[in-house]
């Protein structure tokens, strides 16, 4: 369930009052990576009109293993269920937010807020790279760790330790949601 103060609805009026960013009128007009939140289990079906309208998204999947009554099945599922992100300049967000399923951009105090660009930018780098991500519950406390090495380099996250293996937990602050990646413990370094 949302915070009804880290959401921005639809029915504001046609001018828009109090939706800009800390910055004002640049993020009238520049482009920003936004989450957009929907409607239970329709980020595929939104993804596909957000192409259709020629719109900049980013639905990020895994591939998840189901077990059905007379065989097993690959799905791919929304790795942060109940979001899809966009790229857009706020003056143009009535083409994301009249798409069927997409409930409003997520923000704080009735503003958007735009997802840090470096953190999305890695995120976005190292699933195209074809890294195993899966959901983790989001975690506050945890020992953090910044990665050293690898393809997963500079992401900061919080290290879980398991039997023989270490995974780094990458939370994303906005949204409120975590995945979980696969790390070499010799690869990551504590933060102070």
């Amino acid at each position: 369930m949302l915070n009804a103060t880290r959401v921005e609805t639809v029915g504001r009026g046609a001018a828009g009052a109090g939706i800009f960013a800390a910055d004002g009128v640049e993020a009238l007009v520049q482009p920003r990576w936004y989450a957009a939140y929907t409607r239970a289990n329709h980020e595929k079906r939104v993804a596909d009109q957000l192409a259709e309208r020629e719109v900049e998204h980013f639905l990020p999947q895994y591939e998840s293993v189901r077990k059905w009554k007379d065989r097993r099945v690959r799905l791919q599922m929304p790795l942060f269920p109940g979001y899809v992100f966009v790229h857009l300049a706020l003056q143009n967000r009535l083409n994301v937010l009249q798409v069927p399923g997409v409930a409003c951009l997520v923000g704080f105090a009735g503003k958007p807020a735009a997802v840090p660009e470096e953190e999305f930018a890695k995120i976005r780098g190292f699933l195209k790279l074809g890294l195993r991500a899966e959901p983790h519950p989001y975690l506050k406390a945890g020992r953090r760790v910044r990665v050293r090495s690898g393809p997963l380099q500079g992401l900061e996250g919080i290290i879980l330790r398991r039997k023989n293996s270490c995974r780094l937990v990458i939370s994303l602050e906005l949204i409120q949601r975590a995945m979980v990646v696969d790390v070499d413990a010799a690869d990551v370094e504590a933060l102070r």
